[in-house]
């Protein structure tokens, strides 16, 4: 039986997604309570949260892997669970997907991590065309004559770069980021908040963040929402939950030990130079 379409609400331009209070249950565990986000086009949104706040969840509605128990996500004016399978599958290409340790896939080279979803989704395509497009984009990524290495050749960074490249293969407008600096040392880690911003700003891309990196989030945060039990109790910029009236978020900032005062703004970001910088060649 075909759902209705939901009344469509009035979505603000600059909204590339809405979610419209979002509830999310399964059986009787009720993990998202009443979600609504406004994530702005071209801005980076993070999402920040305790282990079990419901951010992964979270991330696997906005994907399209999972459905709102109720509730509403609109993408560019379209309401996600009242799609059809060939246009979910066309609305998902909309997205990529930036996996937490990279995810690559250790038997495959660089090239043919990065070339999945082009081979995937992209069946017309030639080899030739493929392998020019991986190779083009390793360049702009910083990763010159990475192609034929296999992941285990590469360091932290680099990895984190391929994935990044894999994602953007086709030309996705909204990139997903699960915990991208989890796991890495601090100037690794600067270098992928970097990286995040450069590719917004090269690609014109709005980029959702899910992280619990509170030095990452002042970084790169143009909003951030504090979610704590299913529920969003504090949203903003970065400063705003740090120095404002939720004395949770107050809390929640000042527990994880970063001196906000020390650590640079997006607002604050010099532009992006053409390339990113090198990391050392691994040994």
């Amino acid at each position: 039986m075909t759902k209705p379409n939901p009344i469509r609400p009035v979505i603000p331009p600059e909204d590339h997604i809405f979610v419209d209070d979002v509830r999310k249950s399964f059986g009787a565990t009720k993990v998202l309570k009443g979600i609504t986000l406004h994530l702005r086009r071209k801005e980076t949104a993070v999402i920040i949260g305790g282990s079990g706040a419901g951010k992964t969840t979270l991330l696997r509605l906005l994907i399209g892997l999972e459905q709102p128990t109720t509730g509403h996500i609109w993408v560019d004016g379209e309401d996600m669970a009242y799609l059809d399978e060939v246009q979910m599958n066309k609305m998902r290409q909309k997205f990529g997907m930036v996996f937490q340790y990279a995810a690559l896939l250790d038997s495959l080279t660089v090239l043919d991590n990065v070339a999945f979803p082009l081979r995937e989704h992209r069946a017309k395509m030639g080899s030739s065309a493929i392998k020019d497009k991986v190779v083009s984009m390793l360049n702009l990524l910083g990763l010159e004559n990475k192609e034929n290495r296999m992941p285990s050749e590469l360091s932290g960074g680099q990895r984190k770069r391929v994935g990044l490249a894999r994602a953007l293969m086709l030309e996705p407008q909204i990139l997903i980021y699960d915990e991208p600096t989890s796991g890495l040392d601090p100037l690794t880690s600067r270098m992928v908040d970097d990286l995040i911003e450069e590719t917004r700003d090269r690609f014109g891309i709005t980029s959702v963040v899910i992280s619990h990196d509170m030095a990452s989030t002042f970084r790169i945060a143009h909003q951030a929402f504090l979610v704590v039990q299913g529920k969003v109790i504090a949203e903003g910029k970065p400063d705003e939950l740090a120095h404002g009236d939720n004395e949770e978020a107050r809390a929640f900032i000042a527990a994880s030990g970063v001196n906000t005062d020390n650590v640079s703004r997006v607002t604050d970001a010099k532009p992006s130079p053409n390339r990113p910088e090198r990391e050392p060649e691994r040994e």
